[in-house]
């Protein structure tokens, strides 16, 4: 591959890469929520435990998560491609008719998740045409639940073989 590749192509590769949905949410600083759906999500590290996600740096939330000291990471079970949808499109008022529940610094924990990671934000770094953005967990949980997939640009369940 070449700088000369139109970036569609390479949006294609990168997709090559299964990955699991989560939706990140956090207060807004002016007593609202904000959320967006992310399939940057990774594990960094167990000791300290670290993740890290990314976002565009075009985003509407950006200066919000950027501004937050906690969010939460809920990272979707298979049945919940809807709730994906629902955050990855710009709704006014995304958490309107849905319940959660109140995570460390307020963040929404979201319910029916495979699990959730309550995140203390610790550092943002420059990422190209993304901020990337490392958290520590403070609180975790998980179910067992077959999580959602991502790959060529369509959802995907995982099939024990």
């Amino acid at each position: 591959m070449t700088k000369r590749q139109p970036h569609r192509a390479l949006r294609d590769a990168f997709g090559q890469f299964a990955t699991g949905v989560a939706v990140v949410t956090a207060r807004n600083g002016q007593g609202g929520f904000v959320g967006m759906t992310v399939n940057s999500f990774s594990s960094v590290s167990l000791d300290p435990p670290l993740v890290l996600w990314s976002l565009g740096l075009e985003s509407p939330s950006r200066v919000f998560f950027e501004s937050a000291s906690y969010y939460a990471i809920n990272v979707l079970a298979a049945e919940q491609q809807e709730l994906s949808q629902r955050f990855a499109t710009p709704h006014v008022d995304k958490f309107n008719g849905i319940s959660w529940a109140e995570g460390l610094g307020g963040a929404p924990l979201l319910p029916g998740c495979a699990a959730w990671f309550e995140c203390r934000s610790t550092h943002h770094y420059a990422g190209g045409d993304h901020v990337i953005l490392l958290a520590e967990v403070e609180r975790f949980r998980a179910e067992p639940k077959p999580p959602l997939i991502f790959h060529g640009g369509r959802y995907r369940s995982l099939s024990e073989g």
